[in-house]
């Protein structure tokens, strides 16, 4: 069985995360979630409240289920996995500045397999150097962290450019999946 690594920590989003997870599992993938340190995290839930008395220009953010890594990221060997999921929320912020998961970013790239990302998971594609010159979406306001990459920024459900596929957020999941899945049967 193929095996697939999602990066989280804490803060990570809810539905970027657990359908992926238990979508590829129902594909046949093995999903081994890796973290700054091997132990559960705190997802939580990002949402624009749909009738606020005072609207909301970003969104609101709620606390959701626990989510256990099985490995820290410096214990992660690239070359164990058929790629990498990246899901969003505000993991993506501070997970970035680990250099452990750079460098797994960068070897899973380099080796040319496939990698799915969505919402603020792009800021840790960008950190990594590794879409410079490619086409992504994003949620619109991470659209800077995608051109800061060297990326082309698009509003689309999904893209895909070489072994990149990418969405916007949560409500993009099944294209997002759907694409993901074709890449790696492909691989």
């Amino acid at each position: 069985m193929a095996s697939i690594l999602m990066p989280s920590g804490d803060a990570t989003e809810a539905l970027d995360t657990f359908y992926p997870f238990f979508r590829l599992k129902e594909a046949g993938y093995e999903v081994v979630v890796a973290g700054p340190e091997a132990r559960l995290y705190h997802t939580v839930l990002h949402e624009i409240p749909p009738d606020s008395a005072i609207p909301w220009d970003i969104t609101q953010e709620r606390p959701g289920y626990f989510i256990r890594a099985d490995v820290a990221f410096r214990d992660v060997d690239p070359n164990d996995y058929a790629g990498l999921f990246i899901s969003g929320g505000r993991a993506p912020e501070y997970l970035r500045y680990d250099e452990d998961l750079l460098r797994i970013t960068r070897a899973i790239a380099e080796a040319g397999k496939p990698i799915a990302c969505l919402c603020h998971g792009i800021e840790i594609l960008s950190a990594a150097g590794v879409i410079g010159g490619k086409t992504v979406t994003t949620v619109a306001k991470c659209a800077l962290d995608a051109e800061q990459g060297g990326a082309r920024y698009v509003d689309e459900e999904v893209v895909v450019d070489g072994n990149f596929v990418t969405s916007r957020v949560w409500h993009d999941n099944a294209a997002l999946l759907r694409a993901f899945l074709e890449m790696l049967a492909a691989a």
